[in-house]
Protein backbone atom coordinates (compact mmCIF):
# COMPACT_ATOMS: atom_id res chain seq x y z
CA UNK A 1 0.00 0.00 0.00
CA UNK A 2 1.05 3.47 1.04
CA UNK A 3 3.31 2.87 3.52
CA UNK A 4 0.70 5.57 5.86
CA UNK A 5 -0.91 3.10 8.67
CA UNK A 6 -3.66 4.68 10.62
CA UNK A 7 -2.95 3.29 14.37
CA UNK A 8 -4.71 0.55 15.66
CA UNK A 9 -6.28 1.89 18.67
CA UNK A 10 -7.97 4.37 16.20
CA UNK A 11 -11.68 4.64 15.52
CA UNK A 12 -12.42 3.98 11.84
CA UNK A 13 -15.56 6.92 12.38
CA UNK A 14 -12.55 9.68 14.13
CA UNK A 15 -9.60 8.43 11.17
CA UNK A 16 -12.53 8.86 8.74
CA UNK A 17 -13.52 12.22 10.03
CA UNK A 18 -10.15 13.53 10.25
CA UNK A 19 -9.59 12.70 6.29
CA UNK A 20 -12.36 14.96 6.06
CA UNK A 21 -11.13 18.17 8.13
CA UNK A 22 -7.65 17.58 6.33
CA UNK A 23 -9.31 17.66 2.89
CA UNK A 24 -11.36 20.82 3.78
CA UNK A 25 -8.16 21.80 4.94
CA UNK A 26 -6.37 21.72 2.06
CA UNK A 27 -8.80 23.49 -0.79
CA UNK A 28 -9.70 26.43 1.92
CA UNK A 29 -5.36 26.63 2.04
CA UNK A 30 -5.46 26.11 -2.08
CA UNK A 31 -7.95 29.20 -2.25
CA UNK A 32 -5.80 31.10 -0.68
CA UNK A 33 -2.83 30.03 -2.29
CA UNK A 34 -4.68 30.61 -5.98
CA UNK A 35 -5.97 33.79 -4.64
CA UNK A 36 -2.95 35.33 -3.70
CA UNK A 37 -0.67 34.18 -6.99
CA UNK A 38 -3.59 35.80 -8.89
CA UNK A 39 -3.39 39.18 -6.97
CA UNK A 40 0.41 38.88 -7.82
CA UNK A 41 -0.34 38.99 -11.95
CA UNK A 42 0.11 35.13 -12.12
CA UNK A 43 -1.50 33.79 -15.39
CA UNK A 44 -3.67 30.73 -15.57
CA UNK A 45 -1.02 28.68 -16.79
CA UNK A 46 1.45 29.05 -14.19
CA UNK A 47 -0.91 28.62 -11.13
CA UNK A 48 -2.21 25.14 -13.16
CA UNK A 49 1.88 24.16 -13.81
CA UNK A 50 2.62 24.94 -10.10
CA UNK A 51 -0.95 22.50 -8.98
CA UNK A 52 -0.19 19.81 -11.27
CA UNK A 53 -3.32 20.44 -13.13
CA UNK A 54 -4.26 21.85 -16.40
CA UNK A 55 -5.20 25.30 -16.93
CA UNK A 56 -8.60 24.36 -17.96
CA UNK A 57 -9.39 22.49 -14.35
CA UNK A 58 -7.95 25.29 -12.17
CA UNK A 59 -10.39 27.99 -14.11
CA UNK A 60 -12.91 25.95 -13.45
CA UNK A 61 -12.43 25.60 -9.99
CA UNK A 62 -11.24 28.57 -8.96
CA UNK A 63 -12.54 31.74 -11.51
CA UNK A 64 -15.93 32.31 -10.22
CA UNK A 65 -14.89 32.61 -6.56
CA UNK A 66 -12.16 34.96 -7.62
CA UNK A 67 -14.47 36.90 -9.37
CA UNK A 68 -16.83 37.24 -6.66
CA UNK A 69 -13.42 38.64 -4.30
CA UNK A 70 -13.11 41.57 -6.52
CA UNK A 71 -9.70 39.88 -8.27
CA UNK A 72 -8.94 40.89 -11.98
CA UNK A 73 -7.89 37.70 -13.73
CA UNK A 74 -5.56 37.58 -16.46
CA UNK A 75 -7.33 37.62 -20.41
CA UNK A 76 -5.96 35.16 -23.03
CA UNK A 77 -4.26 36.87 -25.66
Amino acid sequence: MSGIEVPATADSAEALASVVALRRLADRLEDAAVEQAMRAGWTWSDVAEALGITRQAVHKKHAKRLIAAGVELPRRR
